[in-house]
């Protein structure tokens, strides 16, 4: 150890115990000499007020007078102090070069954050490519952030060519290492059974792991596994204490599932007002499912006031999402003028939206808009194709409506074996008018 290395090691046992004066005087006399490893913690003293009053500016100057002597960890610290503008004016392209100098050295942490800057194009040209090779050379180094990333990266197909179970990898070498993301990931590697043998009980093993360490993202996949009896044996008090736990972080998707967990009183005491109430925070954040279901509290009054317009609000937010059961319910709200001004042409709007999903209802319901002429025009023909869609997936009103058309040539020929046919269907299913209509039907 050098004279210069004992003092400064000096200096800092000094400052940990808090006799400050004598840390500086040793340190000002390092600083003095130009030592850039003084200048360094020095620098790391005014940032973080250890011994002298905060002060970023004093620190950036302390980290510069190290870094331009080559001082890897200072070029590092300020790039860090250029990357957040913090005792400098905020420039993530000074940044990279700092970081590009430090990382050259062979710093791991200042070649992921300049894995970072290539990832996220800050400070220079966007590049997946580059951000994965300098992401490797840290990762190599065993640094657990970087190796987490590289993992993305190959799951991804960013950078590199897509490569599951090199992802998967990269995530254990992190996850053993304490890397909460890095273990959820891995957790889903094994549940999906990407780049992994498909192991729920492996997966639940790293999501416990995550969640332990208050991964809201891992506490809502333990969750699921334990209501769904995914590697674990089915649980739903212990999936709702798993939820809760997300779902107190803000994890949408977890406050979703806890309102339905609430509403069918899976886990904990049935309890509509709760239902709504976590729903309103997912709804808010977002979530279609929360939105559709938070429609149907205010419609049915179910945890809160009957309010037919709050429904169609809501309906409309998860429909515009694509949800094709919200999408259905606000055609209904159209067409009934419940929530809404009656509007055909926008019930038939959302019905088609729901039908085009595959949705029997809607497309029971848009067929009997082109089959009435309401909000589109009459077009029988359209009808009959909606009609046969939803016959098709065994509605009963469908296939009675189907055998009318094909009875009376409504858009089809007029074809009595296909009326019997379908009117049998539905006649099957306990559809009344079907079966008078069968026995008035002459040789049946």
């Amino acid at each position: 150890m050098t004279e210069e290395e004992r003092l400064l090691e000096q200096a800092k046992a000094y400052n940990d115990a808090k006799n400050h004066s004598a840390a500086f005087r040793i340190l000002s006399d390092l600083t003095d000499r130009r030592y850039a490893p003084a200048q360094n913690y020095l620098g790391f003293c005014y940032a973080n007020g250890k011994g002298v009053a905060q002060n970023y500016r004093t620190a950036a100057q302390w980290y510069a007078k190290a870094a331009e002597q080559g001082l890897a960890s200072a070029q590092f610290n300020l790039g860090n102090m250029y990357y957040n503008g913090k005792g400098v004016a905020q420039n993530y392209r000074t940044a990279a070069q700092w970081y590009t100098k430090a990382a050259e050295q062979g710093l791991a942490d200042a070649q992921f954050n300049l894995g970072n800057s290539y990832y996220d194009g800050k400070g220079v040209a966007q590049d997946y490519r580059t951000a994965a090779q300098w992401y490797t050379k840290a990762a190599e180094q065993g640094l657990a952030d970087a190796q987490f990333n590289l993992g993305n990266s190959y799951y991804n197909g960013k950078g590199v060519a897509q490569n599951y179970r090199t992802a998967a990898q990269w995530y254990t070498k992190a996850a053993e290492k304490g890397h909460a993301k890095a273990q959820v990931n891995l957790g889903n590697s094994y549940y999906d059974g990407k780049g992994e043998t498909q192991d729920y009980r492996t997966a639940v093993y790293w999501y416990t792991k995550a969640a332990e360490q208050g991964l809201a993202s891992a506490q809502f996949n333990l969750g699921n596994s334990y209501n769904n009896g995914k590697g674990v044996a089915q649980n739903y008090r212990t999936a709702v204490y798993w939820y809760t736990k997300a779902a107190e972080q803000g994890h949408a998707s977890a406050q979703y599932y806890l309102g339905n967990s609430y509403y069918d009183g899976k886990g904990v005491v049935q309890n509509y007002r709760t239902a709504a109430q976590w729903y309103t925070k997912a709804a808010e954040q977002g979530n279609a499912k929360a939105q559709y279901n938070l429609g149907i509290c205010y419609a049915n009054g179910q945890g809160a006031t009957p309010d037919y317009a709050k429904a169609a609000y809501w309906f409309a937010k998860a429909a515009e999402q694509g949800h094709a059961e919200a999408q259905f319910y606000l055609g209904n709200m159209y067409y009934d003028g419940q929530g809404a001004t009656p509007d055909y042409a926008k019930a038939a709007y959302w019905f088609a939206k729901a039908a085009e999903q595959g949705h029997a209802k809607a497309q029971f319901y848009l067929g009997n808009s082109y089959y009435n002429g309401k909000g589109v025009a009459q077009n029988y023909r359209t009808a009959v194709y909606w009609y046969t869609k939803t016959a098709e997936q065994g509605y009963a009103g469908a296939q009675f409506n189907l055998g009318v058309c094909y009875n009376n040539g409504n858009g089809v020929p007029r074809d009595k074996a296909k009326a019997i046919y379908w009117f049998k269907k539905a006649a099957e299913q306990g559809h009344e008018q079907a079966g008078q209509i069968l026995k008035k039907i002459r040789g049946y």
